[in-house]
Order: structure tokens, then sequence, then C-alpha cells
């Protein structure tokens, strides 16, 4: 069966909504003040090698927002997308390199409220193996990839909680080869992780 073949069977099933991060790691607050949330997308990027791996960015350590994290290749949806799925491969295109021609989008997963008040739709893919990739240098330090089996499960990521603009919050984190991944990165990870269940 092919990646994406297992990619599609893994995301069909229906016993994960319970489980999902449906705010993320921003609690709305009785009587807060409605926020206009701004719509990005990122590409999850599955990896058909022997051991299938996920796609991810460090981020350089000047940009406005998540300045140094690691990240899916991603941005905020620009007028002239026609849609999440075109973001998220321009964004693939401008930030790593990735032609199109290496990426099979298989789904788009329920979007993601980050606390910089992005609403991000992560768009999953199978990503040929021959692929190769560059780092735009003004936006990604370094390119990476984890295997599935440590990032797609749940478990690996602990929950950790911090005080932040006057309140507690809570994320979740992994630690991996010394890469820090957290956040709404994590939260998505977990997420997806749920939705496939060990499926892949």
């Amino acid at each position: 069966m092919t990646l994406e073949a297992r990619i599609r069977a893994a995301l069909a099933h229906q016993d994960y909504d319970a489980r999902l991060l449906k705010l993320g790691d921003q609690h709305l607050i009785p009587g807060e003040p409605q926020i206009t949330l701004t719509p990005a997308a990122v590409l999850v990027g599955l990896v058909d090698r022997n051991r299938p791996t996920v796609l991810l960015t460090q981020r350089t350590g000047h940009l406005s927002n998540h300045a140094g994290q690691v990240a899916f290749p991603g941005g905020r949806v620009d007028a002239g997308d026609a849609d999440v799925i075109a973001a998220a491969l321009r964004e693939a295109e401008e930030e790593v390199g990735l032609s199109r021609e290496h990426v099979t989008v298989v789904d788009i997963v329920e979007p993601y409220r980050t606390v910089t008040n992005f609403l991000v739709t992560p768009v999953v893919a199978a990503i040929s193996p021959d692929m190769v990739v560059k780092a735009h240098p003004g936006e990604v330090a370094d390119i990476f990839e984890v295997p599935t089996d440590v990032i797609l499960d749940p478990a690996s990521f602990k929950l950790q909680q911090v005080h932040w603009q006057g309140r507690a919050r809570e994320y979740y984190e992994l630690i991996w080869n010394d890469r820090r991944i957290w956040g709404a990165t994590a939260a998505m990870l977990v997420n997806l992780g749920h939705r496939m269940a060990g499926r892949l």
C-alpha cells in the first residue's frame, strides 16, 4: 500500500473527536472581546521513507511570530491563494523549496487557534523521498525530519504549563535529538496522532 493510501486510511476513522484540542492553547474566557483570527495554513508533509517521517523546519530567530521555533512549512493565507491547500503549497515552495510535483495532498484536518490569533489549517500530504529542499535564509534556519512512530504518538509529548499574560497556559512539548517541538506545532501533531491512532 502506498504512503498516500495509508495516510488516507489512517485519517478515515471517526473515534477521535473528544480528544482533539479544538481551541488549542488559547482558552476562551467568558466576556473576552471577540478576536479576528488570521487564516493560515501549514503543510504536514509525511515523507515516504522505509520509516516514514514528518518534515519540519527550525524558524530563524528574527521573525516577528514564533521566532526560532520548530514549525511546519506554512504561513498566512494570502489574497492570491485559492484556498488553504494553495497557501500551504506556496509557503512550502517559498520556505523550503519543495516542488509541488513531489507533494500529494491527502486531506485537510481541523484548524488550530494559536496564541498569536492565527487560525491554522493543517494540510496533510505524502512527499516523495526524492524531494530536494533548500532553506530560505530569511525564514528557515534548518530543515529536518522526525520519524512518524515518534512524532505522531501523543504519548511522546509531555503536557507543560507556563504563566503567560496573567494566567496559566498549558502546552505540549517533545524534546527529540535536542530539538524542542512545542506550542502550536506540537498541538497539531498531538491532534493528528489522535486522529491516526497508530494506524499509519
